[in-house]
């Protein structure tokens, strides 16, 4: 079997291409996918070719873990599942490219354990799960954030499950003025315009190691800094300010299955919207067009790839 598929051949280099797909095992299940989101955070760095070491790293490879779809196949112990709509966090079904991601393509295979059944009514906003995971992984082993810097996809939902979570509302820092609309029930402001330096919890989803240190300088005594961003630039800072203020500092790593699971019942019971996020789609035909439009154009909150079309 084969599938078109988004395929990073190096950095900056990419194609849509047929590429052929691994045999389907008993336990497996064939997606059709409608949409994949572009990330602005591993793909870019995919794309820049700035991305750290992992196992499993390395060119030519299929990227994306945002993918909605229907599940039209399926292997002997997995036939109950055909028809579902799932969320496909990535996949790894590729014979001729690497799938350390994997999930944008028009189809792929993977473990029916891994397909998440959503609800079909929403859309292409399923593709957010993923990032609303992320968000809720970082929230869910400390407390809510006081401040969070960065108001793209990851920083909203942040401020979302904040809210969802009863705490008090957080300021959002951007320094992108045309991203401080699309607040719902919280403060978006420059850094500049805000003289405070006793946040008790920062969450920082920047990605930028360069500003580590000046949030420090922000915390209150005893205050918590959670790296919530992926950065791929080593991250240093003064040691008396940290030490004056005993900071703690904490890293988010990738979310895990519970946090899908736990993501799929606040947005069933309407506790988290996923909706206003997504500011641009493009054929997944348009993919060359729409990558470099997705990191570098500053008014794309989210980029979302349509495979309806692609064969």
């Amino acid at each position: 079997m084969q599938t078109s598929a988004i395929i990073l051949d190096a950095p900056g280099k990419l194609a849509v291409r047929k590429t052929a797909l691994s045999a389907m095992e008993a336990v497996d299940v064939l997606v059709e996918i409608h949409w994949s989101g572009i990330s602005t955070g591993t793909e870019k760095l995919l794309w820049t070719g700035k991305m750290p070491n992992f196992p499993g790293m390395g060119y030519p490879l299929v990227p994306g873990y945002e993918s909605v779809g229907r599940i039209t196949g399926a292997g002997r112990e997995a036939q109950d599942r055909v028809g579902e709509w799932v969320f496909v966090p990535g996949a790894s079904c590729y014979r001729d490219a690497r799938g350390l991601f994997g999930g944008s393509a028009r189809r792929v295979i993977l473990p029916s354990a891994r397909a998440l059944p959503i609800s079909e009514k929403l859309g292409q906003d399923g593709i957010l799960y993923a990032l609303a995971a992320t968000a809720l992984h970082a929230i869910s082993h400390g407390d809510s954030p006081d401040l969070i810097v960065g108001h793209g996809v990851l920083g909203r939902l942040l401020a979302r499950l904040t809210i969802a979570a009863g705490a008090p509302a957080p300021t959002v820092w951007d320094t992108n003025t045309a991203r401080h609309e699309g607040a719902a029930g919280y403060d978006v402001i420059h850094p500049d315009d805000d003289d405070r330096h006793d946040y008790g919890h920062i969450y920082d989803v920047s990605g930028d190691a360069g500003i580590i240190e000046s949030l420090i300088q922000r915390l209150a005594r005893q205050g918590e800094l959670v790296l919530a961003g992926f950065y791929n630039q080593p991250i240093s800072f003064a040691f008396p300010p940290a030490f004056q203020r005993e900071a703690r500092l904490r890293i988010a790593a990738e979310w895990q299955g519970d946090d899908l699971a736990s993501v799929n019942a606040l947005i069933d019971t309407g506790a988290l919207d996923l909706s206003g996020l997504i500011t641009s789609t493009a054929p997944a035909s348009d993919a060359e067009v729409a990558y470099p439009e997705a990191f570098e154009n500053p008014d794309c909150l989210k980029m979302v790839l349509d495979w309806r079309t692609c064969e």
